[in-house]
């Protein structure tokens, strides 16, 4: 039988070959562990590009929920003067006499019988930034629950211009104000007095019948309606509110005859 002859290759042919087969092997390693090493850097990269976009999402909800804040508290701060004036009048809080028209109704308006009357006594002040002389023309007015009664304040202008004022009031102690109604009042209304000018503010009052039922004002004899001038201006709404007094002291021009 024929049998084929081996054909050997030279041993340097043999170890040729086989470091141009390690080469190429070694070769695709690297090549291999750099595709892993730029695969691995991109993700790093859009990692970070994923977090720097979440942080971007989270400061500008921040910054639009703390503009928001900030355009509601300026709202507010324009709302609030008319507001909480509006509130006190219809409710009597913080010291301040209902002027709600609902309340003078005629059943309103009878004298209490057999109660003991009631001194209002009147008393006021003005800013230091208002040049006027501002007090009431008389002491104090006896009167009964359910009776009208009508007191004058004197206001002038002592100065060499035209000044807008306006009054604020209060009635102390503060749990009688619920009772006490102003059927007319020159408070938180423009007062223009031309230099030199004086005029007469009148104020027509009654305590509400209802005075009388509650214990908690049961010995409550004595009644202090209080008024204070302030400088006024009107603001870029058109509103009308008293001029800053943070660094203004107040100075009593005359706090009871």
């Amino acid at each position: 039988m024929f049998r084929r002859p081996t054909i050997r290759l030279p041993v340097q042919k043999q170890l040729s070959r086989h470091l141009s087969s390690r080469s190429m092997f070694q070769q695709q390693a690297k090549f291999t562990d750099q595709q892993k090493r730029e695969a691995f850097l991109r993700g790093i990269q859009q990692a970070n590009q994923a977090r720097n976009k979440q942080k971007n999402k989270k400061v500008l909800t921040v910054s639009l929920y703390s503009a928001s804040i900030v355009v509601a508290a300026l709202a507010l701060s324009y709302a609030s003067v008319p507001l909480y004036r509006v509130i006190c009048q219809r409710t009597g809080w913080g010291g301040t006499p209902i002027t709600n028209s609902e309340k003078f109704t005629a059943d309103k308006m009878i004298p209490v019988e057999r109660k003991k009357r009631i001194s209002v006594t009147f008393s006021s002040e003005v800013s230091g930034a208002v040049p006027w002389t501002f007090k009431p023309q008389q002491r104090e007015v006896q009167v009964l629950p359910g009776e009208t009664a009508l007191a004058f304040y004197k206001a002038k202008n002592i100065s060499d211009t035209d000044i807008i004022g306006m009054a604020t009031y209060s009635v102390v102690p503060e749990k009688v104000a619920p009772y006490f109604s102003k059927i007319q009042c020159f408070c938180f209304e423009e007062q223009m007095l031309r230099a030199g000018e004086e005029v007469d503010m009148p104020v027509f009052f009654f305590i509400d019948p209802d005075f009388a039922k509650d214990p908690s004002v049961a010995k409550i004899d004595d009644i202090v309606l209080h008024y204070t001038f302030f400088k006024a201006q009107y603001n870029e709404n058109g509103t009308l509110s008293p001029v800053d007094q943070s660094q203004e002291q107040v100075s009593v021009a005359a706090a009871r005859i």
